[in-house]
């Protein structure tokens, strides 16, 4: 089976199971909801609508964008879930036998693999990008704050966005094809992505010189890729030197890495 067929195989497969589209739904919701209950507090401090508030001020210039952002500063464990998933579930159904018996070439497999982790990463991209925006920008017009939705840079943000949720996919499958156990993954990404990372981050903006190191951790090279994040507007002295693309580079070097590191070491093992 060529490249193609593979990628029709693995893309066929995606859309034929539940999961793709209950993580989809909570995404959205997840998402819609953090992003719409920082745009009602931090737009109402921003128009002064709530005197003596207690909640950080950030200024109404940049502000959409800090809120836009939310897709990629909070929903980006999701596609890196349905990238791990791609991968440990045929480990875990042993679905993965046939596949390497229809398709000999394992390399040709993990790339279709890749390529239909794209897909994927375009459309979770975009109900990210749909769910921040959306009521972000409908509280924004309620309290009378720019919406920066005419601004090319607020659509380049959320084309950077978009790449930074195929990336997350990306990495989830080469932390699959590594790891292989399923629930050892899935507890892996969240200890990493729900703890380990936003204490170390935490700790930078507070430890001189301990941002230099945290800059290059994934997230904080997806937010620098994106170019805005609740995390950096909140506690700027947690914030990174590099540039988007320089971010864009280390969280491509991180997926690049980790595929690799799976396509040579568990990947080639026996599935069964």
């Amino acid at each position: 089976m060529n490249l193609a067929a593979a990628t029709r195989s693995e893309t066929t497969k995606q859309f034929t199971t539940s999961m793709w589209w209950i993580l989809a739904i909570i995404l959205f919701v997840y998402v819609a909801f953090a992003a719409g209950s920082l745009a009602l507090a931090f737009g109402a401090s921003a128009s002064g609508s709530l005197p003596g508030t207690e909640v950080p001020p950030i200024p109404a210039d940049g502000l959409a964008s800090t809120l836009y952002s939310a897709a990629t500063s909070f929903g980006y464990v999701f596609p890196l879930l349905i990238g791990t998933l791609i991968v440990t579930a045929e480990f875990r159904h042993k679905t993965l036998t046939p596949t390497f018996l229809a398709t000999p070439g394992r390399g040709t497999v993990l790339s279709a693999k890749v390529a239909a982790g794209i897909l994927m990463g375009v459309i979770y991209g975009v109900i990210g990008i749909l769910a921040s925006v959306a009521p972000s920008a409908i509280l924004l017009v309620a309290f009378d704050l720019n919406t920066e939705l005419d601004d090319a840079a607020t659509w380049a943000m959320l084309g950077r966005m978009l790449l930074a949720t195929v990336l997350w996919v990306i990495i989830g499958l080469g932390v699959g094809a590594l790891v292989r156990n399923q629930v050892g993954a899935i507890v892996g990404v969240l200890v990493f992505t729900q703890f380990l990372e936003p204490i170390a981050r935490l700790a930078a903006s507070v430890v001189e010189g301990a941002g230099d190191i945290t800059q290059v951790l994934p997230g904080a090279a997806s937010d620098t890729l994106v170019g805005a994040s609740i995390y950096t507007a909140v506690m700027p002295a947690g914030g990174s030197t590099l540039e988007w693309w320089g971010g864009g580079l280390v969280l491509l070097g991180y997926a690049v890495v980790l595929l690799v590191l799976g396509h040579v070491t568990s990947w080639r093992r026996d599935v069964s």
